[in-house]
């Protein structure tokens, strides 16, 4: 299924959860994930289901004054 990830589009598996995604793409912690504006938990990333045309944010957090 087509998703949105950081603005490329990616086809992964159908069914593929938030967790899936990030090791999909080695995803580094620390970072925060939204699909579709909606920030989710880091409890939730292995229930998450993503769907087509999801879009989704990975984000580093950024530091300094």
């Amino acid at each position: 299924m087509r998703i949105v990830v950081n603005h490329i589009p990616r086809e992964i598996p159908a069914q593929s959860k938030v967790s899936d995604l990030l090791q999909f793409i080695s995803a580094q912690p620390p970072y925060a994930v939204a699909v579709n504006l909606l920030f989710i938990p880091k409890t939730k990333h292995s229930e998450h289901v993503l769907n087509e045309n999801d879009q989704v944010e990975v984000i580093a957090p950024v530091t300094g004054g």
